[in-house]
């Protein structure tokens, strides 16, 4: 996916998280296509990280300044606490400037599983358009989370600004 969006070998990617399901061998891949892969693991020595070792709410919030800070955010796992921080964040702070790639997995699933048997350019621009959906601005669905879907009518921050030229 990151190859058919335009991303370098040479990209610096951050990986958040523990531990990788499977171990490093179901990383060969990715790592072979961009060696700049690293974890908070690869970023801290060893002294720095055993600070942080029995504290997990802590390494997660390592996890969420080098993902919140980062040029581009894609999230693997939509539905997890960190994924909806991060991208309610950059979407807030960043005016829904700063990219952050939230694919639609089962769309993306039909487009790998016809890898094949599809060329090049068509893998590439279906999953250009898939991620350029995902992309639209939403209105907060009922009963999600605010922290996801940060920039909608009943926030907080359109509250006050609505209140305050009401009083003007």
């Amino acid at each position: 996916m990151l190859v058919a969006l335009g991303f370098k070998r040479g990209t610096h990617i951050y990986l958040a998280g523990a531990h990788i399901y499977g171990g490093q061998s179901r990383m060969v891949a990715l790592t072979s296509l961009y060696p700049n892969l690293v974890t908070k693991e690869d970023l801290l020595s060893s002294e720095e990280i055993r600070l942080f070792a029995n504290f997990s709410s802590q390494l997660a919030a390592l996890d969420f300044i080098g993902c919140a800070a980062a040029d581009a955010f894609a999230m693997t796992d939509s539905g997890s606490q960190l994924s909806s921080l991060v991208s309610g964040y950059r979407i807030y702070y960043g005016g829904g400037h700063l990219p952050t790639i939230r694919p639609n997995k089962k769309r993306l699933a039909g487009i790998f599983s016809k890898n094949n048997t599809i060329e090049w350019n068509e893998f590439q621009e279906r999953v250009r358009k898939t991620v350029r959906e995902s992309k639209r601005i939403q209105v907060r669905p009922i009963a999600r989370s605010i922290y996801r879907h940060p920039r909608c009518p009943e926030c907080m921050c359109n509250i006050e600004t609505s209140q305050t030229e009401s009083n003007v």
